[in-house]
């Protein structure tokens, strides 16, 4: 029985999980060896967002906001 080509939609949403799972394998790497809080700001640093820090750091988007938060208040102190 032949293969069922995949839609356009389908190999779209192939290559989106993909993506998301090296974005993930990266961000683990970079986070393997800080505490949650240094995570956290690094992973803000790259443009991750606040759900998907949550979740490789498995914690709360909460407490990602209120690290993140802190971070943003720090830099803007510098930069004026």
């Amino acid at each position: 029985m032949p293969k069922k080509r995949k839609t356009q939609d389908e190999i779209l949403e192939d290559i989106h999980q993909t993506l998301e799972l090296i974005v993930n394998l990266l961000a683990l790497l970079v986070t393997a060896q800080t505490s949650v809080t240094e995570g956290a700001r690094s992973l803000k640093m790259a443009g991750l967002d606040n759900h998907t820090i949550a979740t490789i750091l498995n914690t709360t988007d909460a407490s990602v906001r209120a690290l993140t938060a802190n971070l943003r208040v720090r830099l803007g102190r510098r930069r004026s």
